[in-house]
């Protein structure tokens, strides 16, 4: 139902790609997360596997392309809370796996890092995977094809979602993680980026320089030159001219100009035509934050049968309710 009943020592990737096959079928279409974490993912399996990128959704707003409906594609960075909905992602979303809803079929075609290991709010929250959706990716199509990255992709995945922070102030949590998925083996490509000893800590440094300050002359000195902004704080859409249902061309600019960016760092190849920006329909949700994790508000909160959710700290669960 979504998640293991004990806790692993080692992940089983073909037993993952065996109950979700779609994962690493080519010419999939695909949903994106708008941050870098999202984008990387975008690159990777449109450069990888020739996925289409049909739309993005950042837990307010969700943009598809006209003609295509959530169930013809694959949620990257995100966990989608229906079960005819595939996606993958790497938050922490059960409060309790020793006592899981009723609906919790829900995310029988979801790909979650914490519930592929059994990890949940109450037991082991501390130990929550601390990587980026693209690393877990990684991992599973490298399970089965031989990837090898390049030495410069380590400045834009150390850079995502944080992960160069979490492996210094987690290294005991990250280095279990590893382990988890293997990353050890050679054959993994994570090997090449967390064991393969080909930088010293001063190159590390100035591999995460270049891309802050890359990011910042993308975005012209501001901040958000590392994601695609189409909602604001108040959920309202942004950036989007809803006449011709097209991401604005300021945006679209600075968002070519990252892929362009993460492209030649990474050597997965930017490919226009796999890349939807316009001819897009926009839907907005009603986005929550501040909700404190308990089990009954955590309860009453998945009878209400959120689109996604994410328990964020000890403090907070954002999700999003279908209006």
């Amino acid at each position: 139902m979504g998640y293991c009943a004990c806790f692993m020592d080692t992940i089983n990737y073909s037993e993952i790609i065996s109950k979700h096959p779609w994962i690493v079928k080519k010419n999939q279409d695909c949903i994106l997360s708008p941050d870098s974490d999202g984008l990387l993912c975008g690159l990777f399996m449109t450069s990888q596997l020739g996925w289409k990128v049909r739309g993005f959704y950042d837990g307010k707003v969700l943009l598809i392309e006209k003609g295509f409906k959530m169930n013809d594609c694959v949620f990257l960075d995100m966990e989608i809370f229906r079960n005819d909905v595939k996606s993958v992602g790497q938050h922490m979303i059960a409060y309790d796996t020793e006592k899981l809803p009723q609906n919790w079929s829900n995310f029988d075609n979801c790909i979650s890092a914490n519930n592929i290991r059994g990890f949940d709010y109450k037991h082991k929250f501390k130990e929550k995977y601390p990587l980026g959706t693209i690393h877990l990716l990684l991992a599973i199509i490298g399970s089965i094809e031989n990837i090898k990255l390049k030495k410069s992709s380590v400045g834009p995945l150390f850079y995502t979602d944080g992960t160069f922070k979490n492996l210094f102030n987690y290294p005991e949590n990250c280095l279990s993680w590893l382990y988890f998925l293997d990353a050890e083996k050679s054959k993994s490509p994570l090997y090449n980026l967390f064991f393969d000893n080909s930088y010293s800590v001063s190159e590390l440094m100035k591999e995460l320089r270049e891309i802050f300050n890359s990011i910042k002359l993308i975005a012209d000195g501001n901040r958000g030159g590392d994601k695609i902004k189409i909602s604001n704080n108040k959920g309202e859409l942004i950036n989007f001219d809803i006449n011709s249902k097209k991401i604005n061309s300021g945006t679209k600019d600075q968002a070519i100009k990252f892929l362009k960016f993460l492209s030649n760092k990474t050597d997965w190849d930017y490919v226009p035509n796999k890349w939807t920006w316009e001819n897009l329909e926009p839907t907005t949700f009603v986005k929550g934050s501040g909700l404190k994790p308990g089990k009954a508000r955590y309860n009453d909160l998945i009878s209400k049968n959120p689109l996604s959710l994410a328990i964020i700290s000890s403090l907070s669960i954002e999700y999003t309710l279908v209006k």
